[in-house]
Formats: structure tokens, sequence, C-alpha cells
């Protein structure tokens, strides 16, 4: 098998990935070679239903492959990273817009650019390893390939909170959050995937098991407090004001990630929540990623994260506080003839 596995089962399309020693991120190749496939799949009649799983016990994919976006990035090559992003929003569209059924098994770790090949599919199934998180302020972006509207579409202020703290959800949470619809228990996992064969997805409840409590609902109405303001800044100020062991946790944690993301990731959230069409969204996050080497943090976040694994990045702005806001907007900006369109 190569590190992906695209075949005809019985009336499903199967997608499995399989690069389980690199957490099966996300190749721009492999993106590329699915959206081919799906689009074949979607006028086949003998394709009924698609499922997506991966290889490994750790994870469905812990998110993209940034290693040559970060060596074309120093070496000041813009232009690949902007047609990878390019290329994997447009998967992600692709999939949110599926005609059939796309059916999502999320073990292990599901983050950034593995929740945009999963959780924005018809039918999202998790179990006791799913960890599903949006970290990507941590290394420098913002929650995209679709995430952001996820996100916004969260009850009350979830959005804003995860995506700036990059809390982990489990199986619970994830039901909770809009990322997921079912959970099953682990030894029911593959006898399921064998019955989704028949093309039948209602056998889906036949498996289904009552969803595991969220922690995250417990916490909604403090989310909701600390998280409702219209900046970053306001929220940090919220956080601040009130020190509690909750407070005090969650200002850690965005404190942790980078502040021009942050920023720029609660501006998102906020612009996507009236949003209906996901390529909206994506031409949002775009907006973005497209600037997030050049003028941006990414390639530090990286470096630190991934390269030489310091965990202490050195941004160029260091705190929120001394962010000024129309750093916000020049990260956001529409791009002109370079604004995406899928």
């Amino acid at each position: 098998m190569t590190d992906l596995n695209l075949r005809i089962e019985g009336h499903a399309g199967r997608i499995t990935l399989n690069r389980p020693d690199a957490l099966n991120a996300l190749t721009h190749e492999q993106a590329l070679r699915i959206e081919t496939q799906l689009r074949e799949w979607a006028t086949d009649p003998a394709v009924k239903l698609v499922m997506i799983d991966a290889v490994g016990e750790r994870a469905f994919c812990a998110g993209g492959d940034i290693q040559h976006l970060y060596d074309t990035g120093r070496a000041g090559d813009f232009s690949y990273g902007k047609t990878f992003w390019s290329d994997e929003y447009r998967l992600n569209a692709l999939i949110w817009n599926y005609p059939k059924p796309f059916v999502a098994f999320m073990h292990g770790f599901v983050m950034g650019g593995g929740v945009g090949i999963s959780a924005l599919g018809s039918h999202r199934i998790v179990t006791d390893s799913t960890q599903v998180a949006m970290p990507e302020c941590g290394i420098g972006l913002i929650p995209d390939v679709g995430g952001s509207l996820l996100l916004a579409c969260g009850p009350g202020r979830l959005g804003e909170y995860l995506g700036t703290t990059a809390t982990r959800m489990g199986p619970g949470d994830a039901i909770y959050a809009g990322f997921a619809d079912t959970y099953v228990t682990p030894d029911q996992w593959e006898p399921l995937k064998t019955a989704l064969l028949s093309g039948d997805i209602a056998v889906i409840e036949d498996f289904s098991a009552p969803k595991p409590d969220s922690p995250l609902a417990a916490e909604q109405a403090q989310i909701d407090q600390y998280f409702a303001g219209e900046t970053a800044m306001d929220i940090v100020r919220l956080l601040e004001h009130e020190p509690t062991e909750w407070t005090e946790k969650a200002l850690k944690a965005i404190r942790r990630n980078c502040p021009l993301s942050v920023a720029c990731a609660v501006e998102v959230i906020h612009r996507a929540r009236p949003l209906t069409r996901i390529e909206e969204v994506l031409a949002l996050e775009y907006r973005f990623t497209a600037r997030c080497m050049e003028h941006g943090e990414f390639l530090e976040g990286v470096r630190a994260a991934v390269i030489d694994k310091d965990r202490n990045p050195q941004w160029a702005t260091p705190t929120l506080e001394a962010l000024p806001q129309y750093r916000v907007s020049q990260m956001l900006m529409r791009l002109g003839a370079d604004e995406l369109d899928l």
C-alpha cells in the first residue's frame, strides 16, 4: 500500500491515509489525488457513499504536511504555499458540498488539515481515542480548512474559545461542538466499516452508542462570559479582570500562541458567523494564509514547533498588548486579483 489507498469496495468509495509514522499528515499530492478521485466517484453510479479512514492507532490525520511549506518559505518562495492552500481549500469545499454521503472515521489525533478532510463531511464518527483540535494559532496560522466555519457555528462563544486556546476535544466534546455526529465504541469500529460497504448510510444508526459526556458543555456559561469580546484583547482583559483557576488556565493557553494569529482568529470567527457558504469562509481564511509567510509569523512558528522543536518562538509582536489592531486588518484585507476563487 502506498501513502494513500484509493479503491472501491462493495458500494463504497474508500480513502485510507497511510503515513502513520507522520501521524498521517496530509501532503499536497495526497490532497490532489483525493480531489481527483472524489470528482470521479461523484458521478459513478457504483459508488453510493465515500468512507475515509487512516492506518495506525495514534492519528486519523494530525494536520497538513508543513515541512515543504517551511522550506520554500524560508527560501523566499511564497508561491508554493499559496498553491498548496488554494488546492487544499478546494478539496475542503468539495467535501462540504459532496453530493453523496461522506463518512469520516475520526480516531486518535484529528487536527488542522485533518479536520478539513473529516469534520466537513456529512457523517462524522468518533470513538474513545478521538482528540480533535484546531491548534493553528500555535504555529502562526489561524484555524483554516473551513474550520473557522465549524467554530463559528458552535454553541455560544465556544468557537472563540477553541480557536484561541487550541483546547483538545474528546468524542463527547467533538459532538457537542459540532465537529462530529456519532459515537461508536472501538469494538464496533471495523464492523461498521464492513456494514457500510452495502452502500446503505442508515446502518450507522445501528452501531451508534450513547455519546459520552462533554466537559465543554459544563463550561459553556464561563466560555460565553469571558469570550464574548469583539477583539482578542477584549477577551484577555475579561479573563485578567477576574482571576480564577479557570480564567488563568484559559489565559495561559492563549498566551502560549502567536498574538497575531490569536487576534486574527477571533476576527475571522466573528466574520464567518453570518456566512452560509463555505467558499466565502475559505476565501476569508486564504487572505491570512496567503500572507502568513511573507507578512505573518508562520515560519517562526513552524521553526519553534517542528524544525528546532525548542518550543520557544520569538514572535515579532510578542504580546497581544503590543499588537496594533491595524495588523489584523492588513492580514485579512482582500487580495484583489489573487483573491481565492473556488
